[in-house]
């Protein structure tokens, strides 16, 4: 089973959780993804989670989590002890997305979306100072990501597999063609 986790202010219509689902569905194995919309509280947002991967053995349960969705990602993986990617994972989101409170819109539609000063501690609650098993982890950055440095998310999946892809941006606007070495981390052999 596979849990996509989207980033801030995003989507299960975000490019990369498309791409996830498409390549699923493609290998037949549209039953064996989760991807939820999460909730901007990010308290709500793992007990969502948790509720949704409830009774699924670890060593049956990959994580993928893009941006904030990896941060989450991380978490989860240590708390339950399954595999996590993280495509450009937000280290520290308590400081970058101080400036982001206040109601704004989705970026896949027009539905509102409050990220409240309060959900500030609730992200804190949730940091992974340091991962305790790198092996169960695998790193997708870009050093052209627009949002968040390459450097800090390598340094702190030391240890980790990873793969830096010189260039691209934030979104990895080249996903599609990474997807199946994601898929490959998290059990699922691509078939052509």
């Amino acid at each position: 089973m596979i849990l996509y986790l989207h980033g801030f202010r995003s989507s299960p219509k975000s490019m990369k959780a498309r791409v996830v689902g498409e390549r699923m569905a493609a290998l037949g194995l549209a039953d064996k993804l989760i991807c939820p919309q999460l909730p901007a509280s990010p308290k709500e947002a793992m007990a969502l989670t948790l509720s949704l991967i409830d009774g699924i053995p670890a060593q049956e349960l990959s994580i993928i989590g893009s941006s904030l969705g990896g941060y989450y990602a991380t978490w989860l993986a240590e708390r339950i002890g399954c595999r996590a990617v993280l495509v450009n994972p937000a280290i520290v989101p308590s400081l970058d997305l101080d400036r982001h409170v206040g109601v704004t819109t989705q970026f896949h539609s027009d539905a509102p979306f409050e990220f409240k000063r309060e959900y500030i501690d609730e992200l804190r609650a949730l940091d992974v100072p340091r991962i305790s098993q790198p092996q169960r982890y695998f790193l997708l950055a870009a050093t052209g990501d627009e949002v968040l440095d390459y450097r800090d998310m390598v340094a702190h999946y030391q240890g980790a597999r990873q793969h830096v892809i010189d260039g691209s941006d934030h979104a990895v606007s080249e996903f599609p063609d990474y997807v199946d070495e994601v898929l490959a981390f998290c059990g699922v052999e691509a078939r052509s």
